[in-house]
């Protein structure tokens, strides 16, 4: 079972098309080297027995044939891998270190080549020969050859090599791919159990990686990555969902106990009509939490990244201020921008808008100091490519500890307990900041609290 899905992974088939590739190429490199080899040997051959006729045809020119036989009879005493044989009319040998003449047939380059009979100190072998004939005045024969057994050895040894080669190259091949293609399953495996212990429920689960720094190291930290924002996200649902029934359960609860409470005794027309109105104001009230959690999903979704257009920021601040300077005058603040004119950014308008919209309300409910007022200031300008937005108040602040807290949604500090908000505006905020590729920071505004919003233009 394991050897089938080695041979199934895609690793080892890659293996083996490089291995065929590499056994293709070996095979090419050493057939030219035996070509090579082989041509040089033979060509060296025929030239040395081309270079004898030539000698012997000079010897034969001088003297005749009782010349030409002397220097065979001269040369056969010490042959080395030289062969020669002077035949009569009659096919008596006159001269050289053969028996008889070849029986094998002349090729068409004009060479012949046969088996013979070489005396040794062993004893007698079995050679192989290659041959000129030359057909002599008067019926007389020249044959000229050379012992080629020694070069048949080389050849014979080449072509061992070459598949011996070939041989340990395709073994080699297939037992390292199969090795890599193990260690690829067994990489492979990690990643899919882990994968299926994920789809069972387990998020805290993560890739193992072996520390390699290669492709599947790679793949595995970016899969590692992609889970633990998942698993913020499944976290961050779960929160949601807990808050929500958490929060919006007790304004039901009045709702609903009011007008149990209306309907269970007489009442006048005032006192529906009372009721009816606090009914409306706690539906509202619902409306804007749900308003709020649906653009905090929108944002982080991104969905709303396709109606950006190109945003006057400045305006859209101003009009914010204006929107809430009354809010502010009743709460005894003071309310004012410090914004240049001309701030432009591509950007999501109705989202921004809430954004600082929904800052400048938090820094009006929980921006007073004591019962003396105090100041809230919103501040725009562009800085490095970025279009940077504060809002600051001289209120109590958020301690630095709860600062990344308070980002979260329906997140409320004791110390806002008893002003009216769902705790979604500063998470409104966030989303809008990560929407846009900005950021958002909190700060000590020396006293009171100062956000700030930076986004890229």
């Amino acid at each position: 079972m394991l050897l089938t899905n080695l041979l199934k992974t895609s690793t080892f088939r890659l293996a083996v098309i490089y291995l065929a590739l590499f056994v293709t190429s070996v095979i090419a490199l050493l057939g030219y080297i035996y070509w090579n080899t082989a041509g040089f040997l033979a060509r060296q051959t025929d030239q040395a027995v081309e270079a004898e006729i030539q000698g012997l045809a000079e010897q034969y020119a001088q003297g005749g044939l009782p010349l030409l036989v002397h220097t065979v009879i001269q040369r056969s005493r010490d042959p080395r891998q030289s062969l020669y044989l002077v035949l009569d009319p009659r096919g008596n040998v006159l001269a050289g270190n053969l028996d008889a003449k070849p029986a094998a047939l002349q090729g068409p380059d004009g060479y012949v080549e046969f088996n013979y009979q070489r005396r040794t100190m062993e004893g007698v072998e079995r050679h192989a020969a290659r041959a000129r004939y030359i057909e002599l005045p008067e019926g007389f024969f020249l044959l000229v050859g050379r012992d080629v057994e020694e070069r048949r050895n080389i050849e014979s040894l080449i072509t061992a090599s070459l598949i011996w080669a070939v041989a340990l190259t395709l073994g080699l091949g297939l037992i390292g791919g199969l090795i890599m293609s193990r260690n690829m399953l067994a990489r492979l495996d990690d990643i899919n159990r882990t994968s299926r212990e994920i789809m069972r429920g387990d998020l805290a689960r993560r890739i193992p990686v072996s520390g390699t720094g290669d492709e599947l190291d790679q793949l595995a930290g970016n899969l590692n990555n992609m889970l633990e924002q998942i698993e913020a996200l499944m976290m961050g649902m779960r929160e949601v969902t807990d808050n929500v029934a958490h929060d919006l359960r007790s304004p039901l609860n009045r709702l609903r106990n009011r007008l149990e409470v209306t309907l269970m005794k007489p009442a006048s027309e005032a006192d529906y009509k009372e009721v009816l109105e606090k009914t409306i104001s706690e539906a509202d009230h619902l409306l804007t939490t749900f308003n709020a959690l649906l653009s905090i999903a929108r944002a982080e979704a991104r969905s709303s990244r396709e109606s950006m257009v190109d945003v006057d920021v400045s305006a859209l601040v101003l009009d914010a201020v204006e929107l809430y300077e009354p809010v502010a005058e009743e709460a005894n603040l003071t309310l004012k921008a410090e914004v240049p004119s001309g701030l432009k950014l591509f950007a999501n308008r109705e989202i921004l808008s809430q954004a600082i919209a929904n800052l400048i309300d938090n820094a009006i409910k929980h921006g007073r100091k004591g019962e003396d007022g105090g100041e809230i200031t919103v501040t725009a300008a562009l800085s490095q490519g970025r279009v940077v937005l504060s809002v600051a108040d001289n209120g109590p602040g958020i301690p630095e500890a709860d600062r990344a807290r308070v980002l979260e949604r329906f997140v409320r500090l004791e110390a806002s307990r008893n002003t009216p908000g769902s705790g979604l505006g500063l998470s409104l905020a966030a989303a809008a900041a990560r929407l846009h590729n900005g950021q958002i920071e909190l700060s000590d505004a020396g006293p009171g609290l100062r956000v700030t919003l930076s986004l890229p233009v």
